[in-house]
């Protein structure tokens, strides 16, 4: 009986250790998109501005704009 109760409890934290690694992925998922649209693309859009890359740069900032307009708000 004690062994039974031993694998039920192996395998239910066994689960219970992998829904915490999936959770941690999407989290830093989150993170990374988070940090990417607020410090990465405002910093390279400067950077090409700077850089003389305007014709460039300025589509960008409007696929962004529209992309942002569109998408819903969590």
């Amino acid at each position: 009986m004690i062994m039974l109760l031993t694998m039920l409890f192996i395998v239910c934290l066994l689960g219970f250790v992998g829904k915490l690694i999936g959770f941690a992925f999407k989290f830093s998922w989150g993170i990374i998109k988070v940090a990417f649209y607020l410090v990465f693309l405002p910093f390279i859009l400067i950077a090409m501005v700077v850089g003389g890359l305007l014709y460039i740069a300025f589509p960008i900032l409007i696929v962004a704009m529209i992309i942002g307009l569109l998408t819903k708000e969590a």
